[in-house]
């Protein structure tokens, strides 16, 4: 294996130019970019603080792999198959581990990400403590910056040296430039010229193919990334695993951003994490997560054979959900996990499912109570289980799964409480709350809002006496009673926007509200109980008002149906 060294300018030039010996490339196991501005930044500190950036992995190669560009304006959203070269037999180097770190240095240098360019703050560079900024770095859009902000890209490949640069900078500043400023300039740029222009910034280490093409076969190079990839955090287990489904089906990636991209067009957020695990599960494979499962050759071609099979059992879950449960958005599923067992009755047990009643409660009454929480692997197996053995899918039985692992299917009290501002639970309740609130929207920024009804802000002043100092500074209502359900309600985008409720108090924002306005939130009708000093009375009284709702829900019913089919449900399902 040989190592390599060159200046940081010389191999961003490698990058997609097949006249740089071959170009660097990335293999089709990698995973996405997932960088940020700030992590970017961050590498660009570290380069002028010169701290090592580790040591990459390149693979040489002429096997007609299938490979992608390095992207140089990156969006969000951005779809890998759109940068995907068609396989050749030329020379190429494959990047098997620092594709973040390269990705970013051609974002910088030779591109943008989300439309805006990275510049150096010129006058940057006291000392910090290592987890600070030192070099300052920061994105900007066109016409954003000013002096002493420069585009970095302008200062890695001018071709002037430092000092003609330096007096350049000082000329076009628009303002007087001190000489202490000048003088730093001076330093800052003539560091980055020589950091990234003359210094072996970056070294890479080379699995060379065509000088020992008997050494390095696809299988050993595969294995080599997932062993460079799998000693820290930065490949999930999803990513390895879908290394190896990728590097033998040429289509995986399409595939996969297809897919993806048809669960997820309604507001929800399925993962590639969420995909694979289902397919281990319904390969009867068990649902967790191992390497040695996507060893198996015959694993990963029955992933490819099964994949549209595997696919439409999803979707037909994800309509049905949609349809019959009222989980309109992401934010209404706090574990998507708990639609698995589902999708494998679907895959294999089609008609029983179709037949199977009570489907949508049981669902709705596992999300709320939390029932798939934590790790929920065996639960998933054992309810899997218990479908082979029964030879289709049966919801009573599923119950029976459920409650004998000791997770249970009944709200308590303490439960609903529990669903509070911020939790995982109270937009699924909320779902049920609501009826005429739009949980899909076109436009994300449209979704509507948990808001507190006597604004958090206002409650944080309410101050008690501090009898050991005479003073009035302790704080009546912390931050678990200010964000209690009971203080909670949803809002549209239009009321809590600008010029909406905000920080207005209950009773100025209720004063001028009709009565069928005050029931749909389950307000106690009251006008005195709407005051500040009586927050804690109202608290009281709207806890009542939402047991009464949702009376049904706590109770220990002797089965699900009653109890959550009895939650106003209305004639027909929400739509979108």
């Amino acid at each position: 294996m040989k190592t390599q060294k060159h200046s940081l300018r010389k191999v961003v030039s490698f990058l997609n130019d097949e006249d740089e010996d071959g170009g660097f490339w990335l293999p089709n196991i990698q995973r996405p970019f997932v960088w940020t501005e700030e992590q970017i930044s961050r590498l660009f500190d570290s380069i002028l603080r010169e701290y090592p950036i580790s040591t990459l992995l390149i693979w040489k190669t002429k096997a007609p792999v299938r490979c992608r560009k390095f992207i140089a304006n990156y969006k969000d959203g951005i779809k890998l198959t759109d940068f995907y070269e068609t396989p050749t037999t030329k020379k190429k180097c494959l990047v098997l581990d620092g594709q973040q770190r390269l990705q970013s240095l051609y974002i910088a240098l030779k591109g943008a990400y989300e439309g805006r360019e990275l510049y150096f703050d010129l006058l940057s560079g006291d000392a910090a403590p290592p987890d600070d900024m030192r070099y300052k770095f920061e994105f900007f859009g066109e016409g954003e910056a000013t002096f002493p902000w420069m585009r970095i890209k302008d200062l890695v490949f001018s071709g002037e040296d430092s000092y003609t640069a330096t007096e350049k900078v000082v000329s076009a500043a628009g303002r007087v430039v001190t000489s202490e400023e000048r003088t730093r300039l001076g330093k800052n740029i003539a560091h980055v010229f020589k950091t990234f222009q003359d210094d072996d910034g970056i070294a890479y280490q080379e699995l060379d193919s065509i000088e020992n093409a008997d050494r390095y076969k696809e299988d050993d190079v595969v294995e080599v990334f997932i062993r460079a990839n799998s000693g820290g955090t930065r490949l999930g287990k999803s990513d390895l695993l879908f290394s190896l489904l990728s590097a033998t089906w040429d289509e995986a990636d399409a595939k996969m951003e297809d897919l993806l991209e048809d669960l997820n067009r309604h507001g929800f957020a399925f993962t590639r994490d969420f995909v694979l695990k289902t397919f281990l599960t319904l390969l009867d494979q068990g649902a967790r997560y191992e390497v040695t499962k996507f060893r198996k050759q015959e694993i990963r071609e029955r992933i490819e054979s099964e994949w549209e099979k595997v696919s439409n059992a999803i979707k037909w879950v994800l309509d049905f959900v949609r349809q019959k449960t009222f989980m309109q958005t992401d934010k209404a599923i706090p574990s998507y996990l708990v639609l698995i067992p589902v999708i494998y009755a679907r895959y294999h047990y089609p008609d029983s499912l179709n037949a199977a009643k009570d489907l949508d409660s049981l669902l709705l009454r596992t999300l709320i109570a939390g029932a798939f929480s934590g790790v929920p692997d065996q639960l998933i197996d054992d309810l899997v289980e218990k479908q082979r053995t029964l030879g289709k899918w049966d919801t009573t039985e599923m119950i029976g799964v459920i409650r004998s692992k000791g997770r249970s299917l009944e709200i308590t009290e303490s439960r609903l409480w529990e669903l509070g501002y911020g939790s995982d639970g109270i937009h699924l309740l909320f779902n049920l709350w609501y009826r005429d609130f739009n949980y899909s929207p076109a436009f994300d920024n449209n979704l509507p809002q948990v808001d507190h009804i006597f604004p958090k802000s206002v409650l944080a002043t309410v101050k008690d006496l501090n009898t050991a100092t005479g003073r009035r500074n302790i704080q009546r209502y912390r931050q678990p009673v200010r964000d209690q359900l009971a203080n909670c309600m949803l809002l549209t985008k239009e009321e809590n926007g600008a010029g909406g409720k905000w920080a207005t108090l209950a009773e100025d924002w209720f004063k001028d509200k009709p009565k069928a306005y005050l029931d749909m939130h389950l307000i106690p009708q009251d006008p005195e109980l709407w005051k500040l000093d009586r927050f804690e009375d109202f608290i009281e009284a709207r806890k009542a008002l939402i047991k009464a709702k949702f009376k049904d829900l706590l109770v220990a019913p002797a089965s699900v149906p009653q109890a959550v089919a009895a939650v106003d449900q209305p004639a027909s399902p929400k739509s979108s």
